[in-house]
């Protein structure tokens, strides 16, 4: 079995470009899908699978490993998060062709099933970018909080951090603890909270507005500071009592190694669209596991990525809980097939060989690239410096 063509196709879901990846085979039907979205860098990916399309054609298919260690290691110039995330869509689907040739999910070449169910987790709105990112009134959250809890959701994530400078005066502080003070007593203790920073503070911020939400309990908070510097993180984690995300933002498991190392955090978040794909995925989470760290993959993005993140997590022992946003367009399941199926807040296993999706090629190409929405305003601080967004 050789490896024909490598296509893309590009759709654009209002707040991202999905990045889908098709690779062909010689056999007939017999095809595999992938998905390499990566945020306002859409046009960047697309060309780096097509750089790396020559380095694949010709190959068989099976050999995942064997692609993957040819496309990485042959590079020569090691590969940031857009050649990664590249390589991550043809990664998954070369797992979806041995899936498919095997007559087999995707999940049972990674180890066969550790669990029966995926638990789940949102943002407020489910997508609409305002909902997630701009939410600093009291009302309005609570009001999108009971919403996504309605809808059987154990788990909820908030962006409400102030937009911060490396150091911030009292108001900001109480005005943080007040949302989440507010919205613990509105939807209770059985509902985990996550916390995303998004990388918006420095450690001494960090600090503070982690300790003041203490109290509260916080299921995680999420890259608290920008994630270049792992002795910043170190920092704030040792220093808080509340557990400490990051990882969505790193790629390879190079990237990876210091956080492992310095115990920098407790719940690592590798991004299965940009970390390497599912190859890479499973090696971080296995090391992962040796430091006794959880694993919460980040995935705001398409439906093949769903996909994905379902078979990494129905086969990964220390897997945590899964980001979704699945209402982000109401077309979503109209430009890809499914058979997921999502029960009080977890989905549930997949069945069908291969990932278990299929791609209405002509539904996608009705939602053509377009250049993706940027925060609505730069972020600055007020004596106008740029700040973290």
């Amino acid at each position: 079995m050789k490896i024909t063509g490598i296509k893309t196709l590009v759709v654009n879901a209002e707040m991202r470009n999905w990045i889908f990846c098709k690779v062909e085979t010689d056999q007939a039907g017999l095809f595999g899908w992938g998905e390499g979205s990566l945020e306002w860098k859409t046009r960047a990916v697309v060309g780096a699978i097509e750089d790396i399309a020559p380095m694949v054609v010709g190959e068989d298919p099976r050999r995942v490993e064997h692609i993957y260690q040819k496309v990485y290691r042959q590079s020569f110039w090691r590969l940031g998060v857009i050649g990664m995330s590249a390589l991550s869509a043809i990664d998954q689907a070369l797992w979806d062709i041995r899936g498919k040739d095997l007559g087999v999910p995707v999940f049972d070449l990674l180890g066969g099933q550790v669990r029966e169910r995926v638990r789940m987790y949102t943002h407020l709105g489910g997508g609409d970018m305002r909902a997630v990112y701009e939410t600093f009134a009291v009302e309005p959250l609570i009001d999108l909080a009971q919403r996504v809890t309605a809808k059987g959701y154990t788990a909820i994530k908030v962006v409400f951090v102030p937009y911060s400078e490396p150091l911030e005066g009292v108001p900001k502080i109480r005005r943080f603890a007040l949302l989440m003070e507010r919205l613990r007593a509105a939807i209770g203790d059985s509902i985990d909270i996550m916390i995303d920073f998004h990388g918006r503070t420095y450690p001494a911020m960090a600090i503070q507005y982690i300790n003041a939400v203490e109290e509260f309990r916080p299921y995680f908070c999420e890259e608290p500071v920008p994630p270049e510097n792992v002795e910043a993180l170190v920092e704030v984690t040792r220093a808080v009592r509340v557990p400490i995300a990051t990882g969505e933002r790193l790629v390879g498991r190079g990237q990876f190694r210091p956080i492992f190392e310095q115990r920098a955090c407790h719940v690592i978040q590798p991004d299965i669209c940009h970390c390497g794909g599912l190859s890479e995925a499973k090696k971080i989470a296995a090391a992962a596991e040796t430091y006794q760290m959880g694993v919460a993959p980040h995935n705001p993005l398409g439906p093949i990525a769903n996909a994905v993140a379902l078979h990494f997590a129905l086969s990964t022992p220390n897997f945590l809980i899964q980001e979704d946003m699945l209402t982000d367009v109401p077309w979503r399941w109209e430009v890809v097939n499914s058979s997921l199926q999502t029960e009080s807040g977890y989905w549930l296993p997949a069945t069908k060989p291969g990932l278990g999706i299929e791609v209405n090629e002509a539904k996608a190409k009705q939602h053509p690239f377009q250049p993706e929405v940027m925060h609505p305003t730069t972020i600055r601080a007020t004596d106008g410096a740029i700040l973290d967004w």
